[in-house]
């Protein structure tokens, strides 16, 4: 069904290869587009750390147990926030209850 692709990176315009089986994981994911940069591109913006890396960290009073804490996405004022801590207990009593 899958044949290998040649594709070229939008970074560095290197030729890679999509895999057949680099496709068939895609699809089972349901990821609707092809990769757009090499091995090494994706790599290497991964492990950037230049402006678009940086975090921005949100100071939060957990709802649960009031100890102030710093999380790395915005809370919404209509629901409640869990430092890491309570919502790992949290998370733990959910799957438990399955």
């Amino acid at each position: 069904m899958f044949e290998d692709k040649v594709l070229v990176c939008k970074d560095c315009g290197a030729e890679f290869v999509f895999t057949e089986g680099e496709q068939e994981f895609y699809a089972k994911k349901n990821f609707l587009t092809e990769p757009q940069r090499c091995h090494d591109c994706r790599k290497r913006r991964k492990n950037s750390t230049g402006d678009t890396g940086s975090l921005v960290l949100y100071e939060i009073v957990c709802s649960k147990c009031g100890e102030v804490e710093k999380i790395p996405f915005e809370p919404r004022h209509d629901r409640p926030v869990l430092c890491a801590s309570c919502y790992r207990k949290f998370k733990e009593g959910r799957t438990v209850n399955k």
